[in-house]
């Protein structure tokens, strides 16, 4: 709840690059550079895999995000959608937290997070020129923003591995941190995820 700045990056090696294409795995780390919490996608074997190659960011799949010590702390959920992109967010016992919904736009790149009553809580409106900037906004003053930060020439070119930085500049309940990390999942996997071929 103190950190009001989160460095989420994935972690490649040769060997993960196998890896990669049946799950994510991400790291958060707080303005002291300590890793906080994991992220992965869980995995559905060889059926998993095929989704993953063929239906990219469209395809069913689970988030769950975890402590240092491993133990669950919420987890995110993406039903099969080819418009109108939506990730459901639950804490561990499977209590909604709220959920985030990709709107389409033609010039911009929108999002809607709703809490857990589906009421619109906040917004994303980020310019078509914006490759790598999020802000995010509630009632049109921004109060937090995700940035993909550059990885370095050789893991642009090679791997898909993102780095992402999540500033929070108001204060937000613990439900609200979990939906803005979920969102910065989601941005990778909606618009930096290479796709099959």
């Amino acid at each position: 709840m103190q950190n009001k700045t989160f460095y989420i990056r994935q972690k490649k090696n040769w060997q993960s690059c196998l890896d990669w294409k049946l799950g994510i795995s991400t790291k958060s780390k707080n303005q002291d550079n300590q890793p906080v919490m994991f992220c992965a996608e869980m995995q559905k074997g060889f059926l998993g895999f095929i989704m993953r190659m063929f239906l990219g960011h469209w395809r069913t799949f689970e988030l769950h995000f975890f402590n240092m010590q491993r133990q669950l702390l919420f987890k995110a959920n993406h039903p099969f959608r080819f418009i109108f992109q939506r990730l459901d967010v639950h804490d561990a016992h499977g209590k909604p937290i709220g959920s985030i919904e990709w709107k389409w736009g033609i010039f911009k790149k929108r999002f809607a997070i709703y809490d857990f009553e589906s009421k619109k809580h906040l917004q994303i409106e980020s310019g078509f020129l914006s490759f790598w900037t999020f802000p995010i906004l509630d009632q049109g003053k921004e109060v937090a923003k995700v940035q993909k930060k550059w990885s370095g020439g050789l893991k642009e070119v090679f791997t898909d591995a993102d780095n992402f930085r999540l500033d929070m500049q108001s204060d937000f309940s613990e439900n609200q941190q979990q939906l803005l990390l979920a969102l910065a999942i989601f941005i990778d996997l909606q618009y930096f995820e290479r796709k099959a071929g």
